[in-house]
């Protein structure tokens, strides 16, 4: 994972500073060439903050001679890359106030790197008028700015304000899913299953009969899309999820384990188990095979996390068996603490097996 110097550095912020003084900033940039200097110890989001800032503070307050120093800058090939975010995020500063040009610059920066962030103040404000935009973007010829168009709009993109109206009803933005899950760049339908993942979250029903009205009219991609799309749904064992898949919830299979080798694990080592599927029908049967682990929390509750193994199919008769090691080396995310946990093996949502082991914490 790239640090914050790494990608918003002093250098990239001094090469910054040198296009938009060559693009025609005031003064020759001077915040940008101040803030480049002054970047030690700032997280990357307080970097980009710090340097939107710096950019509003160098370029003409009006909107015109704002965007004409802007274009001018996406005019030169060195203009890309990391030094361009912080630039889109003051242009949706400066940009709400004038709103589509604001917009219809953003469509410009975006193939540089990405305006996915900068586009959400507009969908914030004003989510018909910014949509009514958005929307055209999901037949341009630039696979960045069709990903854009479903980037920009999830409800809960990462490392970006969430859109609470998005959140509580993402039926608006769904005529740009619509448009783009078939379309031919991977880089945009990842972008389309993620966005529709978002919504499993907090409308699961609403996700699946979408992923099931895709599924009418299917390209050779859109069983990916939807899979990719379903995934949060499908590892929490959601029955119409699964169904809709082809992973029946009550496919007839017979469960070995798991089998624990190792019923006492420490912090930093691994808990190891064996386990067998068999297919005791008489048609092949598409398996989803997960394990859930049931952390103990200090006060002696546990919470469930769910965990991949596979996902395959099974002629009848046939067994599937393998060996799991699954780690308990220690986490930023997460705390352990000592105690009984548990391990669950689950098949096509349906928890079919478990066992409980100790974790020894510090």
């Amino acid at each position: 994972m790239p640090t914050a110097d790494e990608l918003l550095s002093a250098e990239t912020v001094s090469t910054l500073a040198r296009l938009l003084a060559r693009a025609g900033s005031r003064r020759s940039a001077p915040a940008l060439r101040a803030r480049a200097d002054a970047l030690d110890g700032l997280t990357y989001s307080g970097r980009v903050g710090a340097v939107r800032d710096a950019v509003l503070a160098d370029l003409p307050e009006d909107w015109p001679g704002f965007e004409a120093v802007v274009r001018t800058a996406l005019a030169d090939p060195a203009f890309e890359g990391w030094m361009t975010f912080p630039v889109n995020e003051a242009v949706a500063v400066r940009g709400l106030e004038v709103f589509e040009p604001g917009l219809a610059l953003l469509h410009d920066l975006t193939s540089r790197l990405t305006a996915e962030s900068a586009v959400r103040p507009f969908l914030r404000a004003d989510p018909a008028r910014a949509l009514a935009v958005v929307r055209t973007w999901t037949d341009d010829p630039d696979p960045h700015v069709r990903r854009l168009a479903s980037e920009g709009t999830r409800p809960r993109l990462p490392w970006a304000p969430q859109l609470p109206a998005f959140v509580a009803d993402p039926r608006p933005a769904l005529p740009v899913l619509d448009a783009l899950y078939r379309d031919g760049s991977e880089y945009v339908r990842r972008s389309v299953s993620n966005h529709l993942n978002d919504i499993s979250r907090d409308h699961p029903a609403l996700a699946v009969e979408t992923a099931a009205r895709w599924l009418t009219g299917p390209t050779g991609t859109t069983d990916r899309v939807v899979r990719h799309g379903l995934r949060t749904l499908i590892k929490a064992g959601r029955p119409e999820a699964l169904t809709l898949l082809g992973h029946s919830p009550d496919v007839p299979v017979t469960v070995r384990g798991p089998v624990l080798s190792t019923p006492r694990v420490a912090v930093g080592e691994y808990l190891v188990f064996d386990y067998a599927v068999t297919n005791t029908g008489t048609l092949p049967a598409e398996l989803v095979v997960d394990y859930v682990v049931h952390h103990t929390k200090a006060n002696g509750t546990r919470t469930p996390k769910v965990f991949k193994l596979l996902t395959r199919a099974l002629a009848p008769g046939e067994t599937l068996s393998g060996t799991k090691r699954h780690s308990f080396k220690p986490i930023t995310t997460r705390r352990y603490h000592s105690g009984e946990h548990l391990v669950q093996l689950q098949v096509n949502g349906r928890v079919r097996g478990e066992a409980a082991f100790s974790l020894d914490a510090p």
